[in-house]
């Protein structure tokens, strides 16, 4: 394999983010929205090529551009690993993240700054590809703080507003919680195996018989509180639903193909690791499968069309956690993939639906948009059937993969993951009868101008709902040409499965029927029977808790920011002013002695002479006396 081509992978969305940086504001914005989504297409059409030598040439291609650290015996490369997995999530990186950019030319048009909001994008898509293609725990390292600088400068894009600026610093705090943890980890894993290498871990850890079990666990639930940070589970995942400050696309951008990938990414590279500490992939897997509950209870009430699909977000990572604390890392993998075609057709149907109406967000103040805009409700309908879990779209086959597993392994965390699906199917059904249906609820203003997205925001649409439906035919139980293809990367393929028998089946039918009684709950109340949602001033009992999110950010207010606040104010006003009194009363002194001094230098030559000769004569007397 060619290294160039790696690095035109690599380079080509850095290349855009430099020429709108520097050249982007006095191109224009259409040329800056055309740079940027051109930048990331290259990177797309080099994964093509790599996806198809990996089909000729499967064995991984390690490339290594220098050395970067030597300290005896402990070595790191600065190079790259292009094999199964990274090439599988660079597909969905640059695919989808080329049509999130072209997307955002229609719809940050009218930004002053969108050449900024191009920079920011092309900066996020090249370091989420350095995460993935890093060829070693450091080089992953660099990525995974990268897309954390550019999640908090995406997010607070729109910095007047204050409250988009609070909900940024949120992301990166609560990010570096978890950066925390993945940082212990590697530096474990550095100390117990002399080495960060990826191929060079798996080679120690499945053959070594001498590994220290704990220190091994230890380093295994650091990582994985890393993972949590970055993929918003139980308990950091309270930065993502508030990262819907940001425009539209990057929403889109971070909870379907960046971002919150990175932990299931992580995890997945490491799966040998994983592999040897059963005891941490059980809490993985409780952790996700309490995450997708959890956060599947708030979805059920919220109002804005936005947050809705976040809380639906980190319910779907903690699904795809509880696949890989069952060990289903194929599977996960395969969420992840189906997960990032109906959620980004979701994001960005939302976002046409709040373009339409110039900035609403609140579903209660929408309806009857499917006549106005078509092509938005029906790519929408799709990726709602497809997140349901309806027969035959992609995230019915995804699902379904989990829950099956979850059933195999433990029934318990099976009916979990069952409640939080039909939860699913419920409120997406809840979006979709409440965005579309019945009597607009707008304003006259509104309503007079409702019409279809422009064609650069409907073409994405289209594209993506058309791989909600069919994206589930890369893993058909019996024949799974994603198991297949991963398989090198495991040591087990191990849920190809439980063999596919009545059993199945019957899990199949209870699964669908599951997602029908939400659907159906849903049209009985918000279709047949029209209700709107209270206003917020109104919802009180379990609606009123589910809705302030159980008080979480509440409590994480009081038993962390307030004392936080609190302890920094007492450095401020007392321990920082006494140092201050201390330090500036040594400037003062030495600015007195100065002042005597100079009075003394007043250019007045019979001074200088009388000083001269009561200098010589003391020298003099202390000689010879």
């Amino acid at each position: 394999m060619d290294t160039s081509l790696v690095l035109v992978l690599l380079l080509s969305p850095f290349l855009g983010f430099l020429f709108n940086v520097f050249l982007g504001k006095k191109a224009g914005k259409n040329i800056a929205g055309i740079v940027g989504t051109l930048s990331v297409a290259v990177s797309f059409a080099v994964t093509l090529y790599l996806f198809g030598y990996n089909q000729v040439n499967p064995e991984p291609v390690v490339i290594n551009l220098f050395d970067w650290i030597s300290i005896e015996r402990f070595n790191v490369n600065f190079g790259f690993l292009i094999d199964q997995l990274s090439i599988i999530w660079l597909l969905f990186v640059t695919g989808i993240g080329s049509l999130i950019h072209l997307y955002s030319i229609s719809y940050m048009h009218d930004d002053e700054k969108m050449h900024s909001f191009f920079a920011y994008l092309n900066l996020f898509i090249f370091f989420m590809i350095t995460l993935v293609i890093g060829s070693n725990l450091l080089v992953m390292f660099i990525g995974w703080e990268g897309v954390g600088l550019c999640s908090y400068l995406l997010i607070g894009f729109w910095y007047k507003n204050q409250d988009f600026n609070d909900a940024a610093k949120k992301a990166f705090i609560m990010n570096r919680i978890g950066d925390l943890g993945f940082l212990i980890g590697i530096f474990i894993v550095g100390s117990l195996f002399n080495t960060l290498d990826f191929t060079s871990l798996r080679n120690i850890i499945t053959t070594a018989s001498d590994i220290n079990d704990l220190w091994i666990a230890i380093a295994a639930l650091a990582l994985f509180i890393g993972a949590s940070g970055k993929s918003a589970q139980i308990p950091l995942y309270t930065w993502l639903p508030d990262a819907m400050a940001g425009p539209t696309p990057v929403s889109a951008l971070i909870h379907a193909a960046t971002m919150v990938t990175a932990g299931i990414f992580m995890i997945t590279r490491l799966n040998f690791l994983f592999d040897y500490v059963p005891s941490v992939q059980n809490i993985i897997a409780i952790i996700g499968a309490i995450t997708a509950l959890v956060a599947a209870t708030i979805a059920l009430v919220q109002n804005d069309i936005k947050k809705v699909l976040a809380y639906s977000t980190v319910s779907q990572l903690g699904l795809m956690f509880l696949a890989l604390g069952l060990g289903a890392y194929e599977i996960a993998v395969f969420h992840v993939i189906t997960h990032a075609f109906f959620k980004a057709c979701l994001f960005l149907g939302s976002g046409s639906v709040i373009h339409g109406l110039h900035g609403e967000q609140d579903m209660r103040k929408m309806g009857g948009l499917k006549k106005a805009m078509p092509i938005t409700f029906i790519t929408m309908l799709i990726a709602a059937l497809a997140i349901s879990g309806i027969f035959p779209l992609a995230g019915f086959w995804s699902k379904d993969e989990i829950l099956m597993t979850a059933f195999h392994e433990n029934k318990a965390l099976w009916v979990i993951g069952s409640i939080a699906s039909i939860m699913t199917a419920f409120y997406m059904f809840r979006l979709i009868y409440l965005t579309f249906f019945n009597s607009f609820r707008g304003t006259e203003e509104q309503k007079h101008h409702l019409h279809e997205s422009p064609s650069l925001i409907t073409l994405p649409l289209i594209i993506l709902a058309i791989l909600s439906f069919f994206g589930g035919i890369i893993s058909l139980p019996g024949h799974s040409w994603l198991n297949e293809y991963l398989s090198p990367l495991f040591s087990k393929v191990a849920h190809e499965a439980h063999t596919f028998g009545t059993t199945e089946y019957m899990l199949m039918a209870v699964a669908s029927i599951g997602a029908l009684i939400g659907i159906g709950i849903a049209y009985k109340k918000y279709l047949k029977d029209n209700t709107i949602p209270s206003e917020d001033a109104e919802i009180t009992g379990v609606s009123k808790v589910l809705y302030n999110k159980y008080y979480v950010d509440e409590a994480y207010d009081a038993l962390f920011v307030k004392p936080t606040n609190v302890l920094s104010s007492f450095f401020r006003d007392s321990v920082e002013t006494t140092l201050s009194t201390i330090v500036f009363g040594f400037g003062k002194v030495t600015n007195e002695i100065a002042l005597q001094g100079k009075r003394i230098h007043n250019g007045s030559v019979g001074l200088y002479l009388f000083a001269f000769v009561i200098g010589v004569v003391a020298i003099i007397t202390y000689l010879f006396l």
